[in-house]
Formats: C-alpha cells, sequence, structure tokens
C-alpha cells in the first residue's frame, strides 16, 4: 500500500483553503436563498440578497467573501489502512505549511495572535493554530481533509442542564442563546446552528461545533426523535423576531443540526455553536495513488462517528 505523500497533503489543504474562504458551499447558498424567499420584512430581505450577490462576486473575482477570513483549521477522517509519508506528524507540519502559504496567497487575513502578549506571526499559524480535530473509518486507505474558517469570538455558549430540565429545558436554553446574541449583536446571522447534548463540557461544545460546520443545509439527524427536534428548533428560532443581520425579521437560522453523546446519569450538558453566515468548509479525499477529490460535504458524521454498541 502506497503512503499518501506530505506534498500532496499540503498542496491539497493550500486549495481547500482557498476553496473555502472564497466559494460558499451550494447547500448554504441555497439554505440563503429560501430564506430570503420566506423572509417578508424589507431590510432582512435585502441583506439576504445582497449577500447572495456578494457571493457570486467573490466567486467570479476569486477573493476572499468576507473581509474577516476566520480562524482556519482542519478535521481530518482517516481510514483505518491510510498512511502518510512521513507519518501523522508529517501531515500535520503539512497543514501548518498550507496555512502560512494560503494566507499570504489567498490571501487570509492573518487573525491569530497569542492570548495575552498579542505576538502575531502574520501567518494564522502559532500554538495549538491550527487546530487539527482526527476521526477514523474502518475499512479505508484514504484520508478525508476538511477545512473550516470560523469566526472565532462569538454565537456559542453551554449550559449545564439536568435530566428533569427535558426537552422543554434545552428549547428554552436555545431560544436564551439566541436572543441573547441576536440582541447583542454577538451573532452574525443568519446561521446553521449546532446543537451538542450530553457528553461532558467539552464533548458537548465539540459536538455543537460540528454540527454546525460539518452537516449540510438539509440533513437531518437518523433519529426521527432528534430530525424532528432539529425542525422544531428552527421554526421556534425563526420566530423571535430577529432577522438576517439583526433587523427584525424571520431568518435567523438557516437549519439547526443536532447530535448527541452518552453523558453522566445525573446531568444533560447542552453546547450550542452558530456557524455565521460565512459558513466556509470545502473538503477532499486524497487517495494513496494520488488521486484528489473535491467536494463541499465532509461526510463527517458517519455510521461509525455516531456508533453506539462496543464494536
Amino acid at each position: 500500500m502506497p503512503a499518501i505523500p506530505a506534498k500532496l497533503v499540503e498542496d491539497t489543504a493550500r486549495e481547500l483553503s482557498a476553496r473555502a474562504a472564497i466559494d460558499i458551499p451550494p447547500d448554504f447558498r441555497e439554505g440563503i436563498r429560501l430564506a430570503r424567499d420566506r423572509e417578508v420584512n424589507r431590510l432582512p430581505r435585502f441583506v439576504l440578497s445582497q449577500m447572495l450577490e456578494n457571493w457570486d462576486r467573490a466567486t467570479a473575482d476569486r477573493r476572499p467573501m468576507c473581509a474577516d477570513t476566520g480562524l482556519p483549521r482542519y478535521y481530518v477522517r482517516a481510514g483505518n489502512e491510510a498512511a502518510v509519508e512521513g507519518g501523522f506528524v508529517a501531515l500535520e507540519r503539512a497543514l501548518r505549511r498550507a496555512t502560512a502559504d494560503a494566507t499570504a496567497t489567498i490571501p487570509l487575513r492573518p487573525n491569530r495572535v497569542h492570548p495575552l502578549t498579542r505576538v502575531d506571526h502574520d501567518n494564522n499559524v502559532g500554538i495549538h493554530a491550527p487546530e487539527v480535530t482526527y476521526a477514523f473509518e474502518p475499512d479505508a486507505d484514504w484520508i478525508d481533509l476538511t477545512t473550516v474558517h470560523k469566526g472565532g469570538l462569538f454565537g456559542s455558549d453551554w449550559r449545564m442542564l439536568f435530566p428533569a430540565d427535558g426537552i422543554g429545558g434545552l428549547k428554552r436554553f436555545f431560544l436564551d442563546t439566541l436572543i441573547e446574541s441576536g440582541k447583542r449583536g454577538l451573532a452574525c446571522q443568519p446561521a446553521i446552528i449546532g446543537v451538542g447534548v450530553g457528553g461532558a463540557k467539552d464533548t458537548c461544545m465539540r459536538l455543537a461545533k460540528e454540527a454546525a460546520c460539518l452537516r449540510v443545509v438539509g440533513s437531518r439527524n437518523p433519529d426521527p426523535k432528534l430530525a424532528e427536534l432539529e425542525d422544531e428548533l428552527t421554526a421556534l428560532g425563526n420566530h423571535i423576531g430577529i432577522g438576517a443581520m439583526g433587523f427584525a425579521g424571520t431568518s435567523m437560522v438557516v437549519a439547526t443540526h443536532v447530535e448527541v453523546a452518552f453523558s453522566h446519569t445525573g446531568g444533560m450538558p447542552v453546547g450550542i455553536h452558530s456557524f455565521c453566515l460565512s459558513s466556509r468548509r470545502a473538503t477532499a479525499r486524497v487517495h494513496p495513488g494520488g488521486q484528489v477529490e473535491f467536494r463541499t460535504d465532509p461526510q463527517w458524521f458517519t455510521d461509525y462517528y455516531r456508533r453506539e454498541g462496543v464494536a
């Protein structure tokens, strides 16, 4: 089995950064178009129309569609039989080189600084930057690379709920979060909202971010009850009176994605994460023979990733 060249990983990651920064995925474009068509208020409807026009111009000019290009990060799904030339340390070095090069050539805004000293290497690379999250898949020899350019300031919250709070408590927290962030300008709506339920605090927050950033608009959780909850939360979010960019309207939520993890019997931690209107993601599957297949659906939440049993 040939190893995947580290240089191919680097080149692929650099291309993914350009696609993510410039080309909004078609599923999110369609979600915004439908939100605009449903919006009855003039100002948010105008904003949504301008968003769609801005994306068309960014694609035509090959320029980032937003001046704030967010925080580049990577999600790596590796097949169990996959091998990288130089190992996974080489893969991470390739991702860091690709990030630095993309920052200079696309260009991306150099957003990463030391949190205390504010030292800026001017390349979006530093301590734990860019983040790399791993998952694995049986019976495969490829590697999926997904880059997400995610704003790193607002749009997320978490709360430790308890079993007695139930679904009603989760809905209240969902609405509290959207209203608070919308009223204070702490969200960049309309957005995909990820909801992570269960696990520990870090688990629910991780799931919320992955649900927001790595599932496509129109996808549904395979659990019928969770899919029904997704629809209900979307409807609730669009009836709080806040629309695109904070104007009064009905277009705050493009879609809601719910993911769960088994948690401690005494608690129900919930994380909520908003993927802003710049829903920037791009994926490629890299094969050991050198073939690279680009796509816009990360396909992150596989059956294996959601597995429940011992195997």
